[in-house]
């Protein structure tokens, strides 16, 4: 699931990103405005954090031309003002929530993981499929209510597949979704993770067509 990370500050750019990835998410990180409107344009992300205070275009202005494009992606904002005024002018122009700097990590991304379910349609982190269940904020996947112990490569790969169940999942749209445009994906890295998932989770369940994908069925 890839997220959009627009914030000018190294410090806290570098943390959320590392942060956000050692959490599934694929990261596309931008310093300014302009960047962030670009990409966000030109790429589909399943949530954008967005500074306010930027560089070139504010946080407010990105988010103004998003939404007058008819882009409904969930925009999480931050702020560092505690001001009435600035939170209601965003969420006016059509911000899902905000937080105010300095804020606890763990809520922010718990604050993104409502987002995402929202915008998909779902009340509850935890995702099922048959008797297999990941639970995203503690990052634990359970087989049958026995924990399943996994990897971080696994575990992602595993959330995502649960998240899209039904539908057959390329090769491409997984390196897209967990790896950022910095990381190398190796050509068999993809392939041995479902090899390692199969043999803790049954053959079967997850499904292959050659050049096609992978899919878990509901």
């Amino acid at each position: 699931m890839r997220v959009l990370l627009v914030e000018d500050d190294n410090i806290l750019g570098s943390s959320l990103k590392k942060a956000l990835e050692k959490h599934a998410y694929g990261v596309d990180w931008m310093r300014d405005g302009e960047s962030g409107l670009e990409a966000a344009e030109h790429s589909h992300f399943a949530a954008i954090v967005l500074d306010i205070n930027l560089p070139q275009l504010s946080g407010m202005e990105v988010l103004r031309r998003i939404r007058q494009r008819g882009n409904s992606v969930p925009v999480l904002l931050l702020t560092a003002m505690d001001s009435v005024r600035q939170k209601v002018e965003g969420l006016d122009e059509g911000a899902d929530d905000y937080l105010v700097k300095p804020f606890d990590l763990d809520e922010l991304l718990a604050r993104l993981r409502a987002l995402i379910r929202r915008r998909d349609g779902r009340t509850e982190s935890v995702i099922r499929c048959g008797d297999v269940e990941v639970d995203p904020s503690a990052m634990v996947a359970r087989k049958g209510n026995v924990q399943v112990h996994t990897t971080a490569k696994e575990f992602h790969l595993l959330k995502l597949l649960m998240e899209r169940s039904g539908r057959y999942v390329t090769k491409n749209d997984i390196e897209y979704a967990l790896y950022d445009a910095e990381n190398t994906v190796e050509s068999n890295t993809i392939e041995v993770t479902i090899y390692n998932l199969r043999k803790k989770l049954g053959t079967d369940f997850i499904k292959s067509i050659r050049g096609v994908g992978y899919m878990i069925e509901r």
